[in-house]
């Protein structure tokens, strides 16, 4: 009777936290970007302050589910997030895998999709903070390598959508471009949900019998050097630097994956 209880509360929580997002969207997008804009007219300090207003926003977001009894979550390694000019990749099993990342990596900027730019709760925020839009092809490697040029901490989900942790990793190369073609390093960040919840597929009202448990363990960087000593094509370089990006978090999420 208590678990059923605890269950029936956990849904109405997970209503009221999307609730509280969704009506949050619009309030930034309607209301507080705008005002930022016009206050602020210099546009790399407009981004940084937006950046800012959205990661203390949502590590208020995520501390509301905390309460409200939804999650509970622990961080591993954050003091690896405390640099600039990060190339943040992470393996996406849930649906607020983003928010946990932007709300403790200052200054983050997303590859986000291009949707999200025309998506009423969401394109005030994703273009006043300046994230990179998701368009195939040279012009998006750029952004992000001026991104992280300027200092910016780019945040990727480089398997492109959410997984089961008990998938194989397979990875999209714009990561590894990105890393071969701007010279940089990669952060990886392993998150991990027990039991599962918000997977692909699965409605916000499908909660877990038990709170969910998120753990955001940042790991220690990849190192691109090698792979860039080797002679050949910076193509030919991506593929093999994606190919092991791959091996390393499949070994490190299949490690912990869930039954």
């Amino acid at each position: 009777m208590i678990g059923a209880i605890n269950r029936y509360w956990r849904i109405i929580g997970t209503g009221v936290s999307f609730l509280t997002f969704g009506v949050g969207g619009l309030v930034l997008g309607a209301a507080v970007f705008p005002v930022l804009g016009l206050v602020v007219q210099e546009q790399e300090r407009r981004q940084r302050v937006a950046r800012a207003v959205i990661r203390s926003l949502f590590q208020i977001y995520i501390d509301l589910m905390r309460t409200l009894g939804v999650l509970r979550y622990e961080v591993v390694g954050l003091e690896r997030l405390e640099r600039q000019g990060l190339l943040i990749i992470a393996n996406h099993p849930t649906l607020i895998d983003t928010v946990f990342l932007m709300a403790f990596v200052k200054n983050a900027d997303c590859v986000v999709n291009s949707a999200l730019w025309s998506n009423p709760f969401t394109r005030g925020t994703v273009r006043t903070a300046g994230w990179v839009r998701d368009d195939s092809g040279p012009e998006m490697l750029e952004a992000c390598i001026r991104s992280l040029t300027a200092g910016g901490n780019l945040v990727i989900f480089p398997q492109g959508t959410r997984t089961s942790q008990a998938s194989e990793i397979h990875l999209k190369r714009g990561a590894a471009n990105i890393a071969v073609r701007g010279a940089r390093n990669v952060t990886p960040v392993f998150i991990r949900c027990s039991p599962p919840t918000l997977m692909k597929g699965s409605k916000w009202w499908q909660v877990p019998k038990r709170r969910a448990e998120f753990t955001i363990e940042v790991g220690q960087d990849i190192e691109v050097g090698p792979f860039l000593a080797r002679a050949g094509d910076e193509t030919i370089i991506a593929r093999q630097f994606n190919a092991h990006l791959e091996q390393y978090f499949s070994k490190e999420v299949g490690a912990h994956a869930v039954p």
